[in-house]
């Protein structure tokens, strides 16, 4: 019924015979013609040829008349009023499920979860094929360092190679003009490197002393994750920020989020936030995300970097880089790809969706 109810309204509200609805089918009714801003004639026109299966009351009408129903159609929701008088009352809604929190691991599981995680990460990269891809790396920048007024900088498409050891990155386009012998260094600006491996190896790695703690249940892309808080201390970091102009480096504390998925035991997303930065160095508030998931290089599925996203403020200036990870295929000898800069990737692809799990009845 609610999809007749549907077509009606989307066809301007075509009267045929009478209908018989209930008010819940009402309400639905009355709200789609509402979204869709019908005709207040249009719409009191046609529910003169409905007809009430259930009880409709003054509160009912009064609160459609407040969620946008016109004059005309109200007068004619006060005409179903009387002729239903003496019908049954509605039935209530049905009440919404209480969705039951998922536990979370004891201690001991948390222990074997981090342990499988590690393992994955220290042979991370020896489980990787020889490939290509198309790195796209979109920087904006925000003069005020509110993060409100964005301005894009960049778009620059990057060539990425990976030979089983290293990742050799050329330029190949900027703002879509092909370029040559340029490096991302080259091009000023913010930018960032660790991607392959790196960045989660430094946080699993013995000498690292990370700790770890459970922090939620995660749901990325449909899949659910562990996500666990870790801290790494600056006497053990290996996280190097750069600032060019006055060729100051420091190597800060931090601090982030691991996610491991349910299924697999991979780590499909990585948040990287330095903290304790001295406060004369020009680059403060850096947040770094790093999402991964499976590519199909060959005949098999890999787990690899989809997303990146880099914020800093320098100085006043906010910065941000969205990098993303497209188009891998297997490297081999005379391997191309193709230089298009692919459309953004939807904004909610890295989201962490809440986690419902099923309904206590």
């Amino acid at each position: 019924m609610r999809y007749l109810l549907f077509l009606a309204a989307a066809a301007g509200l075509m009267v045929a015979a009478d209908m018989r609805l209930t008010v819940g089918q009402l309400k639905s009714f009355m709200a789609s013609t509402v979204q869709l801003k019908q005709p207040d004639a249009t719409v009191a026109q046609y529910l003169r040829h409905v007809k009430m299966t259930e009880k409709l009351d003054d509160r009912t009408v009064e609160e459609l008349q407040s969620q946008g129903a016109g004059p005309k159609t109200v007068a004619v929701l006060r005409e179903l009023v009387e002729a239903s008088a003496n019908l049954p009352e509605a039935a209530p809604p049905p009440p919404k499920p209480v969705y039951v929190p998922k536990p979370e691991p004891n201690s001991v599981e948390q222990a074997k979860i981090i342990d499988e995680a590690r393992e994955y990460v220290l042979n991370y990269t020896k489980s990787l094929p020889n490939f290509i891809c198309v790195q796209v790396t979109r920087r904006d920048v925000d003069p005020s360092g509110s993060g409100k007024s964005w301005y894009h900088r960049d778009t620059i498409t990057t060539r990425l190679s990976y030979d089983g050891q290293k990742e050799d990155y050329q330029v190949a386009l900027v703002n879509n003009q092909p370029v040559t012998n340029m490096t991302m260094e080259q091009l000023g600006g913010t930018v960032s490197a660790g991607e392959f491996g790196t960045m989660m190896k430094e946080i699993f790695e013995p000498d690292s002393h990370a700790s770890f703690a459970w922090d939620h249940w995660g749901k990325l892309r449909g899949r659910l994750a562990y996500v666990f808080a870790y801290q790494i201390e600056q006497q053990y970091s290996k996280y190097h920020i750069e600032e060019k102009e006055s060729k100051r480096t420091i190597v800060p504390a931090y601090r982030g989020l691991i996610y491991v998925d349910l299924d697999t035991k991979t780590i499909t997303k990585v948040t990287l936030v330095p903290f304790n930065i001295p406060a004369d160095f020009p680059i403060h508030d850096v947040n770094v995300s790093l999402d991964y998931d499976f590519a199909k290089i060959g005949d098999g599925d890999y787990m690899l970097p989809l997303k990146a996203e880099l914020t800093s403020r320098i100085d006043r200036a906010a910065t941000k880089n969205d990098i993303e990870f497209r188009l891998y295929r297997k490297f081999e000898t005379g391997s191309s790809i193709k230089f298009d800069t692919p459309e953004p990737l939807p904004d909610d692809t890295t989201k962490d969706k809440p986690v419902e799990d099923k309904p206590k009845k």
